[in-house]
């Protein structure tokens, strides 16, 4: 297989850029600038037009009545639009030392979110509602980044970075388990020397994408776990992926060049983003209900 084109489409805009997403209700692709507390939306000739929502932004998605859902430091928050004000649905900690770091809605419309440990204190998973309310998910967490859903929505893969592993969950219906999730197990590990796992998407045909922060690289496992591609990125700390474009048949890259020296030849492209056409369609972010 030729190693596919991959294309700069922003440039190295944004310090630590995370969280890839598109839908079309806000016209395309949009992402975070985590710790400048920024939502960055991808315009049609190239250019970023920056939101500012906290002193940090760690994930956003769409909510089905419109608007957008994002975490900030120790909070999810949401908005009626670009323009209204951004107010706080569920605060999940009041700890300095653990914030939180990605996520994504589930099937049912949920929010998930997990926190990043900075202290002793070990972070956690939790599911947050439409209506506000919240639960733990999965305790003892150090760094919870990638979340994604099987195309037929029985499946979710989760990363905590510092396990060097993707795992499998299953979901179940919040009836049947309120947190939703449950019966975490490894599907794939990564050597450390290829990189840390760190953001994720799963594709129509189920396979799953990770960024390898430290390894300059994507990879897709097939879902019964095998490594059958991998795309190079000219930026070594690879942060997350997406699936975009009318078809949902581009792969978008995000990259950080967080604590990366600035006259480091290799990183000159490090803070953007890029796009890659890799054979494969992806799925349809899912909104959250709230």
């Amino acid at each position: 297989m030729p190693e596919p084109h991959v294309e700069n489409v922003t440039g190295p805009v944004a310090y630590h850029a995370e969280g890839p997403v598109w839908w079309p209700g806000w016209g395309g692709l949009r992402y975070v600038d985590m710790l400048a507390g920024d939502l960055l939306t991808l315009q049609p000739d190239g250019g970023v037009d920056r939101l500012h929502v906290g002193d940090h932004a760690a994930v956003v998605r769409p909510r089905a009545g419109g608007g957008f859902v994002v975490g900030l430091e120790r909070s999810v928050a949401v908005a009626d639009a670009d323009d209204a004000p951004v107010r706080v649905l569920a605060t999940l900690w009041d700890d300095p030392t653990v914030r939180l770091n990605e996520g994504a809605a589930a099937p049912d419309g949920a929010f998930y979110v997990g926190g990043m440990a900075q202290g002793e204190r070990p972070g956690a998973l939790y599911r947050v509602e439409p209506d506000g309310s919240a639960r733990v998910v999965l305790e003892g967490i150090e760094v919870s980044n990638g979340l994604g859903f099987s195309p037929d929505g029985s499946l979710a893969y989760y990363v905590d970075s510092a396990t060097q592993r993707i795992d499998v969950l299953d979901v179940v219906p919040a009836e049947e388990d309120p947190r939703g999730l449950r019966d975490r197990r490894p599907f794939v590990e990564v050597d450390p020397d290829d990189g840390m796992p760190d953001g994720l998407t799963v594709d129509a045909e189920g396979g799953v994408w990770v960024a390898l922060w430290g390894g300059s690289a994507v990879r897709r496992y097939s879902p019964e776990g095998v490594l059958d591609a991998q795309v190079r990125l000219p930026a070594s700390q690879v942060s997350a992926c997406t699936f975009g474009d009318d078809a949902l048949d581009a792969l978008y890259v995000t990259t950080s060049r967080q604590d990366l020296d600035a006259d480091d030849p290799d990183e000159r492209e490090a803070g953007s983003v890029f796009r890659v056409d890799v054979g494969v369609r992806g799925l349809p972010v899912l909104p959250f209900a709230g």
